[in-house]
């Protein structure tokens, strides 16, 4: 787009708006008072546009055709921060672009549209546009918005792909995850076309986009839908902008699932802890298969394929995000997330996938992907990045409460009826946090008969876990016969990122540790190679290991404490 080409442009039919806005134009109401007047400004315009399906914002050209440059200050030296101010107010992506003429500067603000069924709004209010004024929405064409319907765009029909396009390895593997989740054997002597045809892929002839994304050879996939495919990125640092390994998956998902996994769960990046207690014995990953497996293929099967963008998977030691373009499917919010039932955007996909038991029944992938991992004693999924234009989901690797995962799987593994679901063990999570607001009493009252839970003495609505939860935790305050936790991370945090020599390590802990203590501890994790010594006698100095070195904070802490249990318990 030139200077030229904007001056050509027809508001009405280009879905552009011009503004002079030579000074002092408001950003978010200005000095305004009323909402009449309020809602003429920049983010009031964007609101507009993306609800009307979308368009530019011209500021620093007149409103009269031909459009006669006359330069604007809006934003000037802040373009980026207002990309950024207008994305945390809206969760919207507006892209800004710079242009002069004769010195005057013209800024246009590309504006995408809302997401199916979902509306913006400016301080309350979602805002159309007419003519040259802004108008609140009326109530009907507020309904309008909220009713439609996403069409399901795996049922499509994709022109010119034929059967010989398919992936022999892919058809194979769906029929046997087929015959194996339905019971069902004789489903594999059944030709390519007739399965083709019992699952919906292959309809009066021709085969939908279903039948692409889940069979199709690579190269047939890049022609016809290149946006399907996954980017697996890892990186040995959050802070580290540049990836270390970086792959492109582009198969057909009966296919890319399984490689994708293989990437994630090679030894070096998704490490193996023993946990023991008594006779319970289980080994955790940093990431577990089945929550890992789940997210990914939710992300894949209710991704908006309209967007020309990827699955992004970001890998870390401690953390994996998962990214999906477009918002969360129609009348799920992070808040309802657990509650709410909701209609997939590739439905033909989405069902095959649950017949072959790729992923749980719609609606409950998200309540396995909670319960495994708040059972492993693990934080909580995080939606927090998510908006209407993408879902961003974050898996943590740390054990933040050993104990709990234990008390849970030590009950899971037992003759002990009911089983746990999910409902009961994000309560039995609120109760160990002490949130008590908003629990289902139904929940309560089947984990205090389960002997999970107990009232607290003197009061009709407190609880916390049982005795034998607290019994647990108290174990895990130890390592083996070694050491105390506490101890070790006071080590641990005063000498991260120094090399001190022993009198001025024991002036650091004085009021924490005695002088006996920290020789202990000093002699025993040079032993288990977490500390090291440089220096002789009274010059020698005492540091991290090369291994732990470039760790901080609660990262180092989790990693050495995990080194030192697999080691001793």
């Amino acid at each position: 787009m030139t200077i030229a080409e904007l001056k050509q442009l027809k508001e009405s039919e280009d879905k552009v708006e011009f503004k002079a806005a030579e000074r002092n134009y408001p950003y978010a109401g200005g000095s305004h008072t009323t909402q009449e007047e309020r809602r003429k400004c920049f983010l009031g315009y964007v609101v507009a546009f993306a609800n009307e399906g979308g368009g530019m914002f011209v500021m620093g050209m007149a409103d009269e055709f031909p459009h006669e440059v006359v330069g604007s200050n809006f934003a000037e030296g802040k373009v980026g921060e207002l990309e950024d101010e207008t994305y945390t107010r809206l969760n919207i992506r507006v892209k800004l672009e710079e242009f002069y003429e004769d010195g005057k500067r013209v800024l246009v603000t590309k504006i995408p549209s809302r997401p199916v069924g979902k509306m913006l709004k400016f301080e309350g209010v979602p805002l159309m546009r007419v003519g040259e004024s802004l108008r609140n929405m009326s109530d009907e064409e507020m309904f309008s918005i909220l009713s439609e319907q996403e069409p399901d765009f795996s049922a499509k029909i994709c022109e010119g792909l034929s059967i010989d396009e398919l992936d022999e390895s892919a058809i194979r593997k769906m029929k046997e995850s087929y015959a194996r989740k339905q019971n069902n054997p004789g489903f594999l002597q059944l030709s390519k076309e007739q399965v083709l045809t019992d699952l919906k892929l292959l309809e009066n002839g021709k085969l939908n986009y279903a039948a692409l994304m889940l069979l199709a050879k690579k190269d047939v996939i890049h022609a016809k839908l290149p946006q399907c495919k996954t980017i697996w990125e890892f990186r040995n640092s959050e802070a580290q902008i540049h990836h270390d390994s970086r792959v492109v998956v582009d198969e057909p998902l009966f296919i890319a699932i399984d490689n994708i996994w293989k990437l994630i769960n090679q030894p070096t990046l998704n490490r193996k802890y023993p946990i023991q207690s008594g006779a319970y014995i289980f080994d955790l990953y940093d990431f577990n298969e089945e929550v890992i497996r789940e997210a990914i293929l939710n992300a894949i099967a209710h991704r908006d394929y309209t967007i020309t963008s990827e699955v992004v998977i970001k890998q870390y030691p401690h953390k994996i995000t998962i990214t999906n373009p477009g918002g969360f499917p129609k009348g799920v919010t992070i808040e309802n997330i657990l509650t709410v039932s909701s209609t997939p955007r590739s439905r033909l996909m989405t069902e095959i996938l649950e017949k072959t038991g790729l992923v749980e029944r719609s609606g409950q992938g998200v309540d396995k992907i909670y319960s495994i991992t708040l059972s492993e004693g693990k934080a909580e999924p995080d939606y927090k990045n998510s908006d209407m234009f993408q879902v961003s989901l974050t898996l943590r690797t740390e054990i933040i409460d050993r104990a709990f995962h234990v008390f849970v799987s030590q009950y899971q593994n037992s003759e002990k009826e009911p089983k746990l679901g999910v409902e009961q063990i994000i309560t039995l999570c609120k109760i160990r946090n002490s949130i008590f607001q908003n629990l289902k009493s139904e929940i309560v009252s089947q984990l205090e008969r389960s002997g999970l839970i107990e009232r607290v003495s003197g009061h009709t609505n407190r609880y916390s876990l049982s005795g034998e939860y607290h019994v647990l935790v108290d174990e895990g305050l130890k390592i083996g016969k070694r050491y105390m936790v506490k101890e070790v991370e006071l080590i641990l945090l005063a000498l991260q990122g120094n090399a001190l020599k022993i009198g001025d390590l024991e002036e650091l802990l004085r009021d924490s540790l005695s002088r006996n203590q920290i020789n202990y501890l000093k002699s025993k994790l040079q032993e288990d190679h977490i500390l090291k010594m440089e220096g002789r006698i009274k010059g020698a100095r005492y540091s991290i290991a090369d291994k732990y070195a470039d760790l901080r904070g609660d990262v180092l802490l989790s990693a050495v404490i995990a080194t030192l249990r697999v080691k001793y318990e």
